[in-house]
């Protein structure tokens, strides 16, 4: 299979109508954190579905160029393919995939490439190993990167740890993007409903100075009173 073959079967369904309503959904105006990007206007369950029926049969340096496409549903096609390849993987291989993704975070530039993709592959390939990688990836002043080291973590939380994700929520308190903001709380969120107390040590520490939005998507999911105590109410 070659990246031409997905590439034309993707642009078969493309969608005009779709594709400007994705324009503004993933602000792609100018000075807006998508800007430029361009879509084909289809849907994610199509894409993946493309992803399924290739994934078996092409090689990573065809994935390389579906990742490096200008088109935004090209390159959610190529993460997906990745996904599926590195789940039925041998370790050398997840290896070989890893490092291709490592490589190409310059085209893993939207949320939603993001939080598809960093823990599935980043977080999967490095639990259990040195995270000097999702280090360098959060101190790289790049958004994309600084999202993939903090959802990278997701793959921790499932498999029951949480301090990683709460040095990294620590590390970027003082983050200017409400995307890091968004990331960051989802994160907490999520390590919360595995183990509450992870949660409520890191908000009794730094509630006060958490971004509302980051404090907001962390507490979501408490009681009441519990919410209204640390949004000060």
């Amino acid at each position: 299979m070659t990246a031409k073959k997905v590439i034309d079967e993707l642009k078969n369904i493309a969608n005009p109508e779709l594709a400007e309503h994705h324009k503004r959904f993933f602000k792609t105006g100018r000075g807006e954190y998508g800007e430029g990007d361009i879509f084909l206007g289809i849907k994610v369950p199509e894409v993946r579905e493309i992803a399924k029926k290739h994934y078996k049969n092409i090689d990573l340096s065809e994935i390389e160029k579906l990742i490096k496409h200008p088109y935004h549903e090209i390159r959610l096609c190529a993460l997906v393919i990745l996904i599926l390849k590195f789940q039925k993987a041998d370790e050398q291989e997840q290896k070989n995939i890893y490092e291709l993704y490592i490589k190409s975070v310059n085209y893993i530039n939207n949320w939603d490439l993001v939080d598809i993709s960093a823990g599935n592959i980043v977080g999967a390939y490095l639990f259990g190993k040195n995270t000097d990688e999702i280090w360098k990836l959060a101190n790289s002043g790049h958004l994309w990167s600084e999202r993939i080291a903090v959802i990278s973590t997701f793959y921790f939380i499932k498999n029951g740890d949480y301090s990683l994700t709460k040095e990294l929520c620590r590390h970027f308190l003082s983050h200017k993007h409400d995307l890091m903001h968004k990331a960051t709380g989802w994160m907490l969120r999520e390590a919360g409903k595995k183990e509450i107390n992870a949660l409520y040590e890191f908000l009794d520490e730094h509630y006060k100075l958490m971004p509302r939005t980051m404090l907001r998507y962390a507490i979501e999911r408490l009681p009441d009173a519990k919410r209204a105590y640390y949004m000060g109410k």
